[in-house]
C-alpha cells in the first residue's frame, strides 16, 4: 500500500458513516505506511449482526468492536477478506464464530510465505463472496446489498501492494479482479484501510491505469536497454518515498512475474 498526505481519521468509531444502511465502521489503532490510518472493521447488520476483519490483536479495539455487536443483539459471527495479521489477528480475542476465511500471523509486510492454514467457508446468505486473488491468494470481497467489503482489493487512498508469487500475489490475477469487481451493482466499497469509496467505477479506472502505468514505464526502460533492477524501480516507482521502497521493489518483482508469463520480459537478464 501507499500512503498519500494527510489521510484522516484515527481509532475507534469513525465519522462520516454511511447513511441508509445498517453497518458501522471501527478503526483500529495500528496506522502506519501500510495500514494508512488503520484497519477498517466492520460491524454489519443486526439481530445478530456479523463482523468484516476484525483486525489486528488489539485489546482496545476489539473490546470496541464487541461493543458495537452487543448493542446490534450480539455477533453471529467473523468474515475475513483475507487472512493477513492487520485483518485477521483479532478473531480469537473476539471470541465469535469464524464463518469465513482463515487467521495467519504474517502479512505482506513479513515478506514470508503464506502459512498453510485451512480456511472456514460459511459465509451467511445474505453475504456474496466474490474471489478477488492478488493482493493475497485467499483475498475475497462481500457483496451485501449495495455496498462491497473489498479488503485490500482497493483502498480509500493510495495503492495496495501486490506481492509477487512466492508471498502469495499475483497481479495477473489482480487485475482480472478489479475487473470482477467492476461489475457489481454496488454503490458503495468499504475498503480495509482508508475512507469509503462513494464512485466504486471510477476508482477501479483509477487503479487499472495505475497498475498499466507502471507496467508502460517498466517495459519501456527495459526495452530501452535497463537491466539494473535498481534503475527500474527509480524509473517506475519515482514517486514512492523511502519509507515504502521495500514494498516497491517487491511490487516490481509481481511486475515483472506477469510480464515473464507474457513473454515480453525475461528476469534472469536483469541485476540487482
Amino acid at each position: 500500500m501507499s500512503r498519500s498526505s494527510g489521510d484522516p481519521g484515527g481509532p475507534g468509531r469513525a465519522a462520516g458513516e454511511p447513511s441508509g444502511r445498517d453497518l458501522v465502521r471501527v478503526r483500529a489503532g495500528n496506522r502506519g505506511p501500510m495500514t494508512l490510518s488503520g484497519t477498517n472493521t466492520y460491524v454489519v447488520g443486526r439481530d445478530p449482526a456479523c463482523v468484516i476483519d476484525p483486525g489486528p490483536d488489539d485489546a482496545a479495539h476489539i473490546e470496541a468492536v464487541r461493543a458495537e455487536g452487543e448493542a446490534r443483539g450480539g455477533i453471529a459471527g467473523v468474515l475475513l477478506t483475507h487472512s493477513h495479521a492487520d485483518h485477521s489477528a483479532g478473531v480469537d480475542r473476539l471470541g465469535a464464530p469464524l464463518l469465513w476465511g482463515a487467521v495467519s500471523s504474517t502479512d505482506e509486510t513479513s515478506w514470508q510465505r503464506e502459512s498453510e492454514t485451512r480456511p472456514v467457508n460459511e459465509a451467511p446468505a445474505e453475504f456474496e463472496v466474490i474471489p478477488t486473488p492478488g493482493h493475497a491468494a485467499d483475498h475475497v470481497c462481500f457483496a451485501w446489498m449495495d455496498v462491497c467489503f473489498c479488503g485490500d482489493l482497493i483502498l480509500g487512498e493510495g495503492s495496495t501492494i501486490i506481492p509477487p508469487t512466492a508471498f502469495g500475489g499475483s497481479l495477473r490475477d489482480y487485475m482480472l479482479s478489479l475487473e470482477r469487481v467492476r461489475e457489481l451493482d454496488s454503490t458503495l466499497f468499504a475498503p480495509g484501510h482508508g475512507e469509503w469509496i462513494t464512485d466504486p467505477r471510477a476508482k477501479i479506472d483509477e487503479y487499472l491505469a495505475h497498475r498499466r502505468d507502471r507496467e508502460r514505464k517498466l517495459l519501456a526502460a527495459i526495452r530501452e536497454g535497463e537491466r539494473s533492477r535498481d534503475a527500474l524501480l527509480n524509473v517506475a516507482w519515482d514517486d514512492v518515498p523511502e519509507v515504502l521502497r521495500r514494498a516497491a521493489s517487491v511490487a516490481m518483482q509481481a511486475h515483472l512475474e506477469k510480464l515473464e508469463a507474457e513473454g515480453l520480459v525475461d528476469p534472469a537478464e536483469l541485476t540487482a
